[in-house]
C-alpha cells in the first residue's frame, strides 16, 4: 500500500496535531503514529504551559528566565517570539476546549498558575497534574472530526526519502516522503508528499531511568541525521530530578509544581540539602536540582532523596495534584503525611534536528517541531514548561512555510518500493534486547548527570560496537518496530555522545569534571553535527 498527499507528519503529540489542524485549513494531511494515537510525551506532561497571564508577570520577566536558564545558549529573537506567542496559544487551546484550572474564589476567566523551578512569577496555566492528557484528547477530538486528515496508527516511520537517495548524485536535494512499517501485517509502505514533518518526540529511552513514554526512542533525530540534516545541542539533556522511586512505578514523574507548592527535598536522614546550593533551594533550575540530588546519592550511597510535601494542607494536596496523591497512593504513599521517593530521569532533549524560526530543517522539504527540534529557545536548559509553548508556536511557524509549499511541483521520479530481498525473519530477538539493554546501561553510567572525559570516550567505544551490530543486524533480517526503535536510539545516543565529547567546558545540562567552568570566550556557540552522507554505499538506501 502507498499513499500519497500534501503533508505526512509523524507523531501525535501536541505538536504534531496541532499543525495538522493548522495544515488541514488549504492541505490534505497524513498523520503517523507508531503505537496508540494518544500515545505520546504529551500525554503524560503534568505540569502544564508556561504564557504570561497575570498583572504582576511580563513578557520581559518570562524572556530574563528563559535565557537565564539557558546558561547563554538560547537565542534571543526565538524566546522573545515564543514568550510573546503565549497568551494567544492558551486562548487557542481554551476555544479547542482545554480546561484549564481556573483560581479558587477568583472570576470564571482567571486562571490558577503554577509556579516552577526557574520562574521568578507564578505563570504556569495547568489541568490540575494532568496538563498533557487534556491537551492531547482535546486535539485528538478536533482531528478525528477533519475529514482532511488521516490519522494512521500503528505505523513506525523507518527511513526518509530523499532525491538524493534516488538519484544518487550530490546536489541540491530533498526530502520526498518516507518509508513505514505497517505494523499489524510487517508490511512497509512509502508515503510520498510536499512537505514531511517530524513530531517524533524526545529520546528518554536511551537512559535507564526516564520519565518518557516506551515510544521516545529519538526516531526523527535519527532519520534527518541519516539523510545529511544538521542536527545540534545534542549534549543538553535534562534530567527532570523528581521521578518516583519505587520497583513498580513505571517512569511516573513528580511534577515540578510540587516544589513550587512548597515541597522540600530532604535526604535518607531528613536533612534540607539543596537550600546550601543555590538561593532559590528547591525552585532552582533542574539542571542544578538534578545534580545536587546526583551528588547527595553518590555522598550517601542512598538509593533515592525524599520530596516532602507533608507540610501544607491534606486537603489543598489532595486538590491540587490529585493525580500525583492518587498514583502514590496506589503504591502505598500518602503524600498528604509522607515523603515521596524520588530520583533524577532522563526527561527532555534540548537538542534536535536544528532548524529555522520556520521550523525548517537544513533539508528542503523536511521540517520539524516540538522535542524532535531545536529552535535555539531552551539553550542549555529547558526552562521548565516552555517545550508545550514552543510545539505550539512552532506548529503555527511550520504551517506557515508548508503553505508556500502547496504551489510546488514535485520533481518527476519513480521512487522504488522497499526492498526486502535477500533478507530474512529474526530467529534470535534477544540480541535486539540484549543491546538495547546494554546501551541504556552504557549511557546511563558514562554519559548522565554528570560526566568525565574518561566515561565518555568508555561510552563511545561501547555505543560504536553496538551500533556496527546492529546495522550488521538490519540489512540482515526483515525490520521490526523493536529493530526500528534500537536503531535509531543507537545513533542517537551517538549523537549525544560526540556533541558531550566536543563541549570542553560546564554549561547547564551538560557538567563535565574535566572542565568545571563555563568557557564563554570559545563555546558560547550552538554544537552542530551533520553528516555527509555518500548515496552510492550500497548501505545507504534499501531499495533496489
Amino acid at each position: 500500500m502507498n499513499y500519497s498527499t500534501d503533508v505526512i507528519i509523524v507523531g501525535s503529540g501536541v505538536a504534531g496535531l496541532s499543525l495538522a489542524l493548522k495544515v488541514a485549513q488549504y492541505a490534505k494531511v497524513i498523520v503517523l503514529t507508531k503505537k496508540d494515537r494518544a500515545e505520546s510525551s504529551t500525554r503524560y506532561a503534568q505540569g502544564g504551559i508556561a504564557s504570561v497571564q497575570s498583572a504582576e508577570d511580563s513578557f520581559e520577566l518570562h524572556v530574563e528566565d528563559t535565557l537565564k536558564a539557558g546558561v547563554g545558549l538560547c537565542h534571543q529573537d526565538v524566546v522573545e517570539l515564543v514568550v510573546r506567542s503565549g497568551p494567544n496559544k492558551i486562548a487557542e487551546l481554551i476555544q479547542l476546549g482545554v480546561r484549564f484550572t481556573k483560581r479558587e474564589g477568583g472570576h470564571c476567566q482567571d486562571l490558577d498558575l503554577h509556579r516552577e523551578g526557574g520562574h521568578s512569577k507564578r505563570r504556569i496555566a495547568h489541568v490540575h497534574d494532568l496538563t498533557g492528557e487534556e491537551i492531547e484528547l482535546s486535539l485528538l477530538r478536533a482531528v478525528q472530526d477533519n475529514p482532511r486528515i488521516e490519522l494512521l496508527e500503528g505505523y513506525p516511520a523507518i527511513d526518509l526519502i530523499t532525491m538524493g537517495k534516488l538519484t544518487r548524485r550530490p546536489g541540491e536535494d530533498r526530502c520526498l516522503g518516507l518509508y513505514a512499517l505497517e505494523a499489524s501485517t510487517g508490511r512497509i509502505i512509502k508515503l510520498l508528499g510536499k512537505a514531511t514533518v517530524l513530531a517524533t518526540g524526545g529520546a528518554g529511552k536511551a537512559y535507564l531511568y526516564t520519565s518518557n513514554p516506551d515510544v521516545a526512542t529519538g526516531d526523527g533525530v535519527s532519520m534527518a541525521y541519516r539523510v545529511g540534516a544538521a542536527v545540534a545541542n545534542m549534549e543538553f539533556f535534562q534530567f527532570h530530578p523528581t521521578c518516583l522511586y519505587h520497583p513498580h512505578a513505571k517512569s511516573f514523574l513528580i511534577t515540578e509544581a510540587v516544589r513550587g507548592e512548597g515541597g522540600i527535598l530532604v535526604n535518607d536522614r531528613g536533612q534540607r540539602f539543596i537550600e546550601k546550593i543555590h538561593p532559590l533551594g528547591e525552585l532552582a533550575p533542574r539542571d542544578v536540582v538534578a545534580r545536587a540530588i546526583d551528588h547527595e546519592l553518590k555522598v550517601s550511597g542512598a538509593d533515592c532523596v525524599y520530596l516532602d510535601i507533608s507540610g501544607k494542607p491534606a486537603d489543598e494536596v489532595r486538590r491540587k495534584f490529585p493525580h500525583i496523591y492518587k498514583t502514590c497512593n496506589k503504591f502505598g504513599i500518602d503524600i498528604t503525611s509522607q515523603p515521596i521517593p524520588v530520583v533524577p530521569a532522563a526527561h527532555y532533549m534540548c537538542g534536535g534536528v536544528f532548524v529555522d524560526q520556520s521550523a525548517e530543517t537544513t533539508l528542503h522539504g523536511l521540517l520539524a517541531i516540538g522535542e524532535a527540534s531545536c529552535t535555539g529557545l531552551h539553550g542549555a536548559n529547558r526552562l521548565a514548561s516552555n517545550s508545550l509553548l514552543e510545539a505550539l508556536v512552532y506548529a503555527d511557524r511550520a504551517a506557515e512555510r508548508i503553505k508556500s509549499y502547496m504551489d510546488l511541483d514535485l520533481p518527476d521520479l519513480s521512487v522504488p518500493d522497499w526492498d526486502s530481498v535477500g533478507t530474512v525473519e529474526s530467529d534470535e530477538q534477544i540480541v535486539v534486547s540484549h543491546n538495547w539493554d546494554e546501551l541504556r546501561r552504557a549511557m546511563s553510567n558514562y554519559v548522565g548527570i554528570v560526566r568525565t572525559d574518561k566515561r565518555l570516550e568508555r561510552a563511545t567505544r561501547r555505543i560504536d560496537t553496538l551500533q556496527n551490530e546492529v546495522e550488521d543486524y538490519y540489512w540482515k533480517y526483515m525490520v521490526t518496530l523493536d529493530l526500528i526503535e534500537l536503531r535509531n536510539i543507537c545513533t542517537v545516543a551517538r549523537l549525544i555522545t560526540e556533541s558531550a565529547r566536543m563541549r570542553r567546558e560546564s554549561r547547564g545540562l551538560h557538567y563535565n569534571l574535566d572542565y568545571p567552568q563555563r568557557d564563554d570566550l570559545r563555546w558560547r556557540r550552538d554544537t552542530v553535527l551533520q553528516r555527509q552522507v555518500d548515496w552510492n554505499d550500497i548501505h545507504s538506501v534499501r531499495f533496489s
